[in-house]
């Protein structure tokens, strides 16, 4: 089985707070991310993104120009999903 399969039967089959890394919010990241980054228009990048709710938390703090980058499909159309009306400030890759 390949990467890709192997996440996208992952976040097919597991609710995103079943898995073992999951946090409904995360603060060090968030604090990190402040420090390096305290413009609001700075270019963030989420590598391996998923079904985090890093995403939720950095537009909440006003930051707009995000990319969220995952290798499973599923992950990011739930998340998609879940972000509907602040997707234009999302940029979307899956790779």
């Amino acid at each position: 089985m390949d990467a890709q399969t192997h996440w996208e039967n992952i976040y097919g089959k597991k609710a995103p707070d079943a898995v073992s890394w999951y946090r409904p919010h995360l603060e060090r990241s968030l604090d990190l991310i402040e420090h390096a980054a305290p413009a609001r228009s700075a270019c963030i990048i989420d590598v391996g993104g998923g079904e985090s709710t890093l995403v939720d938390d950095l537009l909440a703090r006003g930051y707009h120009n995000i990319t969220v980058l995952d290798i499973s499909q599923t992950a990011i159309d739930v998340t998609k999903k879940r972000l509907t009306s602040a997707s234009e400030n999302i940029r979307w890759l899956v790779g």
